[in-house]
């Protein structure tokens, strides 16, 4: 069963894959045999989505890799680095297309005649739109059918590139149709669209920089850690709690107060009980790493 529920994941995302790599062809050409920046910005935001999927792809086929000599906290970190220099392209393709979108708006407000857009670039617009569109509903149906929010999330992706070749529509139309000085239009659009390109790196790289620099969970992760080994009876505080993420998963190292009269094993077994409730919550592969202490009459609760 859930050997069928992968490939009818791997099934939809190959037709978004599919879909994608058509539609950044035909837009490239749109563009530029269109005389349309506009169009080759859209083109250009298509064009992230398909790389990004291919690039993380390849580097979470390494990052699953199981941990060996060299890499004793496994090969996590290979996706957050791949992730990191997506987000690194494509703010700089996204920067580049504002730039260029500046330099022809500046032109046209300066009495240079920008080349009118060609219906082809209409029309690629035109098809765009619905394309993605339905590419949305069919990506959504499939992920709550199939309860994958990957594939939930790659729907919204496919709404945001409707809205974006949306404002490319508009731009096109308004420079083919409301005469020469609305010319202006089509680039105007284009930096709309590259600020989507640039908004998308953003978000992309922020969190791959974190993790990088070995950014703790959030507060509210950590009281939930916290509130998990606490809940082990005989447990009875931590401190120096410390955590990071590694890939998609999850390292985290603290030390635990139990009764100074208590065996060995009895401490191990309450150790061993806080790590098999927190990969319970945090997932199998979750790196825990629990050190024993013996309680006092007050000892600090520093969490």
């Amino acid at each position: 069963m859930a050997d069928a529920r992968q490939k009818n994941i791997y099934k939809v995302t190959l037709v978004g894959t599919a879909v994608n790599v058509v539609l950044v062809v035909i837009k490239f050409v749109a563009g530029i045999v269109g005389h349309s920046s506009a169009m080759v910005a859209d083109a250009v935001h298509s064009l992230s989505d398909f790389v990004t999927d291919v690039i993380v792809l390849i580097f979470v086929r390494i990052s699953g890799k199981p941990r060996d000599e060299g890499h004793d906290y496994g090969h996590g970190k290979y996706e957050t680095f791949a992730t990191m220099i997506i987000g690194v392209i494509l703010a700089a393709a996204g920067t580049g297309l504002l730039v260029d979108g500046c330099r022809l708006a500046w032109d046209s407000l300066h009495g240079h005649e920008l080349p009118r857009p060609s219906m082809a670039a209409l029309v690629v617009a035109v098809v765009s739109i619905v394309v993605k569109e339905w590419l949305f509903r069919y990506t959504k149906a499939a992920g709550r059918k199939l309860n994958s929010s990957a594939l939930s999330a790659n729907a919204l992706h496919h709404r945001s590139d409707a809205v974006s070749s949306l404002g490319t529509l508009v731009g096109i139309a308004g420079a083919m149709f409301l005469g020469e000085r609305w010319r202006i239009l089509d680039p105007l659009a284009a930096m709309i669209v590259s600020f989507f390109i640039i908004k998308s790196g953003y978000d992309i790289m922020r969190p791959s920089v974190g993790e990088l620099l070995e950014a703790s969970l959030p507060a509210e992760t950590e009281r939930e850690i916290s509130s998990i080994v606490l809940s082990v009876p005989g447990i009875e505080g931590l401190h120096n709690l410390r955590t990071r993420r590694i890939g998609n998963g999850i390292a985290i190292e603290l030390h635990a107060f139990m009764a100074g009269s208590m065996s060995l094993d009895e401490a191990h077994g309450l150790a061993s009980e806080a790590e098999r409730r927190l990969r319970a919550r945090f997932g199998a592969d979750t790196m825990v790493n629990i050190h024993m202490e013996p309680s006092k009459s007050r000892f600090p609760n520093i969490c």
